[in-house]
């Protein structure tokens, strides 16, 4: 399997010719959902949800389908009769050749006065968990973290602790369009250090 990092939360898996795309949203690029032969969102953040990023995969592949939860589900389902799944924590699926399971329910808290909504995590083959915008302990053995190091709602303290808890062979940076290039070197070395996993950063395009 083949990951291609794009920009933000955005990531690309190919295997066997099929293509999984993982959040494209408002800060990944206009084309990242384009080629997909099937899409996953997390949770229904405008970072994570575009959808006119959405429509340009769906359209372009009339057998491109979407795997999310309810929240994302309801404002386009309508738009693709039967190519829009719900899923929920506990959930297995084959989405193009890809297995994946469900873990997690909620977003991270960003502050006690904001009202937590729905988010999910995918593991992907057993292998690749996009826990999307929460540090969800899938609770099984993972090779690919993918990890949101910058954002409102953590610290990086927390990622740190995040690394260790759920001890995958690497974890690879997502959630990252607003960490500068300033503070990278200083995540990079705390995480690399600390994490007790090989930390990867990827530049959007590159592949691991």
């Amino acid at each position: 399997m083949k990951l291609t990092k794009k920009l933000h939360s955005c990531v690309r898996l190919e295997k066997d010719g099929r293509t999984l795309v993982i959040d494209p949203g408002t800060f990944s690029e206009p084309d990242a959902a384009a080629g997909a032969d099937a899409i996953l969102v997390t949770h229904e953040h405008p970072d994570h949800f575009n959808e006119e990023r959405l429509r340009t995969g769906l359209d372009a592949n009339p057998a491109a389908e979407l795997w999310t939860l309810a929240s994302v589900a309801d404002q386009v389902s309508a738009a693709f009769p039967g190519r829009v799944h719900t899923v929920g924590e506990g959930d297995a699926f084959t989405a193009a050749g890809f297995e994946v399971q469900v873990h997690g329910q909620l977003h991270a808290v960003i502050h006690p006065d904001i009202p937590r909504i729905t988010n999910v995590g995918y593991l992907v083959d057993g292998s690749v968990f996009h826990p999307g915008d929460a540090l969800t302990v899938p609770g099984v053995p993972v090779d690919t973290l993918l990890l949101p190091v910058m954002a409102p709602w953590n610290k990086i303290s927390e990622v740190i602790d995040y690394v260790r808890e759920v001890a995958p062979r690497r974890s690879v940076d997502v959630h990252d369009a607003l960490l500068t290039d300033l503070a990278r070197p200083i995540y990079d070395r705390q995480i690399g250090e600390l994490g007790g996993a090989e930390h990867v950063r990827l530049a959007p395009g590159d592949q691991a």
